[in-house]
Order: C-alpha cells, then structure tokens, then sequence
C-alpha cells in the first residue's frame, strides 16, 4: 500500500504515516529538500544520506530544458543520473512557466512559453507533462496546474479553477494510459487550488476527490497572503482531503509554518527556505535564525546550534562561519546548508516522535518557546 496512516495526535490533526515507493519507504510527516535541477544545491547526496533524506523534490520544467529528455532517457532516469537511491518528486514546473507571465500564452490545450535559458519556444500540454515525468522516472508526479499569485479576483479564480480541473483530469487519464517507463511503480498527485476563497477550495477537493489520485496537494498558497489565512485554508482543506491520502503543502515554509501545518494534518512539505538562506548566510538554530554576517559574532566562538548535532554546529564556531561569508569561501554556504537541512529533517524527526507519543501540541510550545525567544540578539 502507498500510504498508511499509522497514528493520530489526540487534540489536533497531527498524524504519523509511513510512504512506501519503490526507492525509499519514507516516514511522515516529511519535508523534502529541493534539488530543482537534479541537485540540493551545495550540500552532497552522501550528506543528505546521512540525515536519512527518504525523498527530495525536483522540477520537470527545468530538468525538460537542461539536461533534456534525451540525456535523462539514454541515463535510465533522473535516479541514476544523480546518483540517488531515495524517492524523488517532480513538480510539473507549472509555479515557473506561470512566472514567465510575458513569455508563456495559456490555452485549453495546454501553455506555450519561452524558455528562460534561450528563449526558445516549447509547448506543455497535460499529456506532455506527465510524458516528462515518466522519462525522468519521478516516484511520485505532479499534474499540470495554472499558478495564480495572491491577492486575485475571484472571477479570475473561479476561471483558472476551471481550466486547472480540465488539466488535472487529461494527467489523470493519460497518466493511467500510459506506462513507467523504467518498470517501476510511479504515483500522480492531484494539485487543489481555488486560492483564498474556502467554497472554490472544497468544490475543488470535492471534484478532485472524484478521481482516485494517489495523494493530494494543496497548491496556491504561501503567495504573499498572511500566514494565519493559510492556516486557515489548510485547516478547511484536510478537513476535506481523504483521510486515507497523503496531504502535501507546497512550498511551505518556516518552521513555524511547518509546525502549524502538521498540527492541522499536513504530512509533506518542501520549500527552499533552508538552502536559500543558507546561501545568503542566515542560519536556523534552536533559538531562531541567525545572520552569520552579523558584527556581533565576531569573538563568538560558541557553536551555532548545540541542541542540533550537525556536521557544522559541532564542529565550526559562529566566528568562523561568519569569517567564510564575508571572505565569500564557498564553504560557508556548504556549512550552513548542511546545518539548515539537518535542523530542518531534525524538526521533523521530532514532530513524528511527538506525534507517536501523543504528545504533540505540548512538543510544538516548547519548540516555540526557543525558537521565538531570539537569543541571538545583536
């Protein structure tokens, strides 16, 4: 079986589950690190072994134009290609073609749009999305979705709703047409949508549910509306998802987030929160996020983070990582992205442990009660 639901949190609707694909039975809930391109940028696969990453997300858009089907088909898929022995999901890479708003058209039968490396021009309908994902031997694919930025009209939702539902239902159909194309089992996910307003929400769960998707998504959210309306959003939308299916937030988010995302049912998240700001020197530790550049961690020779063990924060001092960013050493950003993706599995490694000991909600305020306490106060 795909998913299992193994326990529930009294009090909340935080659950413990278990994913089991053909590369990785992953335990849930899970975040998955993004390697966009086939790679976590700055951090190796042998590291993210070592955290015990059971699945990373990549994206169809980008991996479709470099290094392109052929090179990913004559490799035996995006698995080998990397190198990677875990589960992999693949966005249909709809967030970035729906970005280029000056260099895509959207019609019925799918988008046309420029790419961003040459401008030259490419045509993604639903059938050819879930091709790609097929080529790139993806364990779970996501289907082809319009992306709307927030705020938006309702009449303009109620719109892309429309045309989004007819997308997902050509991926569904020609999904179950088709064939893996490297002899394993591969599982498409439905994307809800419907933005802010909660009646096109459920009339988009309840449509989708129609179809029997191995998992759901709840897409459109983390677009610049206030966090306590997406908790909102998903709170209404895991009421209304099949309690058998696992519910995946996309693009979301800070450890709050997640925090509060689980306590409403979530059970797989992705974001680039923790290799972006790692690059740009900002760390997550216990007590809050800390900016390595900071003036006041020059004589700081205490580790970053001595609650999470790390490769980086049992080894390195606050001064020294702070000395790499300013001498631009492309070891700081390896350092920090180590510890940002450990505190990161770390967190959710917690949550599940929490979970399992129905004692989550109490696990969640003493999280918070460090990490919002901003120790680091320069």
């Amino acid at each position: 079986m795909f998913f299992n639901v193994l326990s529930n949190n009294d009090g909340c609707k935080a659950r413990l589950g278990k994913l089991t694909t053909f590369h990785s039975v992953i335990d849930t809930p899970v975040f998955m690190p993004i390697g966009t391109a086939g790679a976590v940028k700055a951090i190796t696969n042998r590291d993210l072994e070592e955290f015990d990453t059971g699945i990373i997300l990549s994206n169809s858009y980008h991996l479709y134009l470099r290094p392109g089907m052929d090179i990913l088909k004559e490799s035996c898929g995006l698995h080998k290609f990397m190198n990677w022995n875990n589960a992999i999901l693949t966005d249909s890479g709809g967030f970035q073609i729906f970005s280029l708003s000056a260099l895509r058209k959207i019609k019925d039968e799918g988008v046309t749009f420029s790419s961003h490396l040459d401008g030259s021009k490419h045509f993604f309908s639903p059938e050819k999305i879930i091709e790609i994902q097929r080529i790139i031997g993806s364990d779970i694919l996501m289907p082809l979705d319009e992306c709307l930025s927030n705020p938006v009209e309702k009449k303009k939702a109620v719109k892309s709703l429309k045309l989004t539902s007819q997308w997902e239902k050509r991926c569904f159909d020609f999904f179950h047409k088709s064939e893996p194309e490297y002899g394993y089992e591969q599982y498409l996910f439905a994307i809800c949508q419907g933005s802010t307003y909660e009646d096109l929400r459920k009339e988009h769960i309840e449509e989708l549910s129609e179809l029997d998707f191995s998992g759901y998504a709840i897409g459109g959210l983390a677009v610049g509306e206030k966090s306590n309306l997406m908790y909102d959003i998903v709170d209404l939308s895991t009421d209304l998802i099949k309690a058998d299916k696992p519910r995946y937030l996309m693009g979301v988010g800070t450890p709050v987030d997640l925090l509060e995302c689980v306590e409403r049912g979530i059970d797989m998240f992705d974001c680039v929160l923790p290799t972006r700001n790692a690059r740009h020197g900002r760390l997550f530790t216990t007590y809050g996020e800390i900016n390595l550049k900071n003036s006041g961690l020059k004589n700081n020779f205490s580790s970053p983070d001595e609650e999470c063990k790390t490769y980086t924060s049992e080894n390195f001092s606050l001064a020294y990582l702070r000395h790499l960013f300013l001498s631009k050493e492309i070891l700081g950003m390896q350092l920090a992205t180590i510890h940002n993706i450990g505190f990161y599995l770390k967190l959710m490694k917690d949550m599940r442990e929490a979970i399992k000991s129905n004692n989550f909600l109490s696990f969640k305020n003493s999280f918070l009660e460090k990490y919002l306490s901003k120790k680091f106060k320069f």
